[in-house]
């Protein structure tokens, strides 16, 4: 299961990062867009925040699912550390009671 959303996260990362990279640009041409041929009217500023606030938005909306994979990951990773600390604590109390064992006979 943990090789599977690793591998399920870099797979899906590049995409991720690319749709970032695409929406920062988009920005610029936005911004571009709207200083050539709007500069100083008040339908650019409405435009300009339109087209903001829904680049924004989009942006928002990956990080979020960036951070909720990682938070997978890290979850998933937790998880493993838990299960090899118990079971290194079942090999310490294994251990132990041999040693009791073979010092008893």
């Amino acid at each position: 299961m943990h090789i599977e959303l690793v591998s399920q996260i870099l797979q899906e990362a590049p995409t991720a990062r690319k749709a970032l990279i695409d929406n920062y640009a988009n920005l610029h041409k936005v911004a571009d867009y709207c200083e050539n041929n709007y500069l100083g009217l008040v339908q650019a500023l409405e435009e300009t925040k339109a087209l903001t606030t829904q680049a924004l938005a989009s942006v928002t909306y990956q990080i979020n699912s960036l951070a909720s994979s990682v938070l997978r990951l890290l979850d998933n990773q937790a998880k493993q550390l838990k299960y090899m600390e118990n079971s290194i604590n079942l090999l310490s109390l294994t251990s132990v009671q041999l040693s009791k064992h073979t010092y008893l006979n």
